[in-house]
Order: C-alpha cells, then structure tokens, then sequence
C-alpha cells in the first residue's frame, strides 16, 4: 500500500472511523455523508443530471449534451445500509462523461427500515422500468453492495428480460463467497472494511431472516451461472471481498460463459473515491471506464 492510499485513508477515518458500525445506524449515515461529501468534486462540464422515478424508485440521470447510445444502470454500495444517489453522485458524472452513455443511479430503499428483498424488489423495479423506457445496450454496473444487487438482477432477468443486459461490471462486490477460506482469512481486517463490519451490515440486511440459497441475496449461492451478460470483476488487494471476484468469475466460466477478473493491486475497498489522490486508484477508474465502453458492445476480451 503506497503513501497515496494511505493518505487516501487517513482522510476517510477523519470523518468515518473504522469503528463506524459501532454508532447507530442515524449517526453512521452521518458520518457517511460527511465523508462522500468531502470527497465530491463535481461534475464535468458536460454532464447534467436530473432525479426521475422508475418503478416508483427515485433515480438520477445523468447524461451528455451529445450522448452515445446506451445506458449503464448503476446501484451504490454502502452496506445497504448507507448511501444515495448523493454519495456517489460525481462518481456517476464521471462514468458519463468518461463513456458518453446516460447514466441511472438507483435509491433503493436501505436496511435496517427496507431490508431484502426489499433492496432488490426495488432495484428490479427501476430495472425494468428503465427497460421498458429505453432503447439500445444497457450495461450493468455497481461497487460493493451495489454490485451485489446489479449481479442479483442479471441472475433474475434470465428467462424474463432477455437480451437486453449486454454486460455487467462488478466492483470490489459482496456476492456471498465463503466466508473461510481466501481474502476473508488474509484481509479479514483490512482498512475500510472487515469482516466484522460485513457481519453487521448483513445482520441488518437480512432482518434475522434465513436467506442461505437464495441468490437474490447472494449471487454466489446460485445453482445456475450459464446464460450470463459478459462480466467484470474489479476487486481491490487489500479487501476481504477479493475472493468473491475470483470465484464468481471461474462460476461464469465453468457454465461457458465469460468473465474476467481484475485484482487492483496496493487498493482498497471504497477506492473509487481515491481516484483524485491515487494514481493507482486513477488507473482503476480509467479501467473501470474501459470495461463499461467494452460491455456496451458485449465486449470483454480487449480489456486491460
């Protein structure tokens, strides 16, 4: 881990400290806020954005005075506990500027007061809203908790939306991998998330309910990997969700589909907010802009 991504942590603890998920859920939507505001940076000039409802789902979109055909539909992390169209909302700006496509972040609705399958019913209701409202590619995308809803839709659209998901971009997602072997021993506690913060924030997410099987709330559990969009994975080294990259890609692969996996290497969970103060972070966001241009045309195999 170089000074940069020290530095880039170092300044996240000021406002969200590691033990975050030892204050009450109000008081770490607080925190939370604090810190995504101070890294905000704005839009390009180019990019407007304006909140729609699809599905009954509050949603922000974002686009260019001459886009390029296409749509990424983005769900945020935040443990599906914290987070909002505001705390990634330059992050979204930036992907539109950086692919030209129209950009449509999702609120769903947040645990402990929506827990599943309340997050994915409305994910999947802006999905195919945005469907039924659109033309052309849509490209999934989402980081952390939000990748793990974008995977979820792409397991649920087989056999009901087909043909319209023409890729799916994963970063540093939470899939339901096993949680004893791998990144979840080595990096068990590594900075800007544990294993104990996941513990937390799945308790709350699944509401004491028993969701072991359903894929929904684990894309990992899934019996099925066959008739998946292109997939990739981008994961950070120093996170204990880097292990569910490589087993979803090697699931997608055993099915004869294709998927790529990408460890970031010196990186950690959240670094989409370092890409201003880390060059390695800068690269991973230049590549994260690659993949979703490659996946617009169902591309994977030129990627970086």
């Amino acid at each position: 881990m170089d000074e940069e991504v020290r530095a880039f942590m170092a300044r996240t603890a000021r406002h969200y400290p590691p033990d975050a998920v030892d204050l009450t859920v109000d008081d770490q939507r607080r925190v939370y806020n604090a810190m995504c505001a101070d890294f905000d940076v704005g839009y390009p000039d180019d990019v407007t954005a304006q909140d729609r409802a699809f599905g009954g789902v509050t949603c922000r979109v974002y686009s260019r005075a001459v886009p390029v055909a296409g749509t990424v539909f983005y769900c945020h992390g935040g443990g599906f506990v914290v987070g909002g169209l505001d705390s990634h909302d330059s992050i979204c700006a930036e992907f539109c500027a950086g692919t030209g496509m129209q950009v449509i972040a999702v609120d769903y609705g947040l645990s402990p007061e929506r827990p599943f399958p309340g997050d994915f019913e409305d994910a999947w209701a802006a999905f195919e809203a945005v469907c039924a409202e659109s033309e052309g590619a849509i490209v999934l995308a989402g980081d952390s908790a939000g990748g793990n809803l974008v995977a979820a839709i792409a397991h649920h659209a087989r056999g009901r939306i087909d043909g319209r998901i023409t890729g799916s971009l994963l970063i540093y997602p939470g899939l339901g991998g096993d949680r004893t072997r791998g990144s979840y021993v080595t990096h068990a506690d590594a900075p800007g998330l544990s294993v104990r913060d996941m513990a937390f924030y799945q308790t709350l997410r699944s509401g004491g309910q028993d969701c072991t099987g359903d894929p929904r709330f684990a894309p990992l559990q899934d019996t099925d990997f066959s008739g998946l969009p292109p997939t990739v994975i981008l994961t950070a080294e120093f996170d204990p969700l880097s292990s569910d990259g490589e087993a979803y890609r090697d699931a997608i692969q055993a099915a004869g589909g294709r998927a790529v996996w990408i460890e970031e290497a010196g990186l950690v969970h959240a670094h989409l907010r370092a890409r201003h103060m880390s060059k390695r972070a800068a690269t991973s966001f230049a590549r994260m802009i690659q993949a979703l241009t490659l996946l617009r045309a169902g591309q994977i195999t030129d990627l970086d």
